[in-house]
């Protein structure tokens, strides 16, 4: 959600802190989150650092992002926060919504270059579309 609250109010990026943490959630600025994961934990004792959620945040919004997209409107849906984009390098628009419900999926439609697309979306899930 961050990613969608962020630039669904004109942010021109999304900061995730931190990138990296210990398994002691170290380091942290003083006063700052003293529980907060990183996208990775750097574990001197494992071979492969773990990937948690905001790995797969960055990764994802990331993948169909480009750079210099341009954010553009969208409606505001019950339950359904969504952020649009158009790419500047194949003028293709990405559509990011996630359902809030964790229990229900969430039916909608997508208007996109003039045709309207039926689809949904399961509880508790992020859904991009690109048209």
């Amino acid at each position: 959600n961050l990613i969608v609250g962020a630039t669904r109010n004109w942010a021109r990026n999304v900061l995730e802190w931190n990138l990296a943490a210990d398994p002691n959630l170290e380091p942290h600025t003083p006063g700052g989150c003293t529980l907060c994961l990183g996208a990775l934990t750097i574990d001197r004792n494992q071979v492969f650092s773990p990937r948690n959620p905001a790995y797969y945040i960055i990764a994802h919004a990331a993948k169909f992002v480009r750079p210099n997209s341009i954010r553009i409107g969208s409606n505001i849906v019950s339950g359904l926060p969504n952020v649009a984009f158009q790419r500047e390098d194949d003028k293709r628009k990405v559509l990011i919504v996630v359902n809030e419900n964790d229990s229900g999926t969430q039916t909608f439609q997508i208007q996109c270059n003039g045709k309207v697309y039926n689809t949904s979306l399961n509880g508790g899930s992020v859904g991009t579309y690109i048209c």
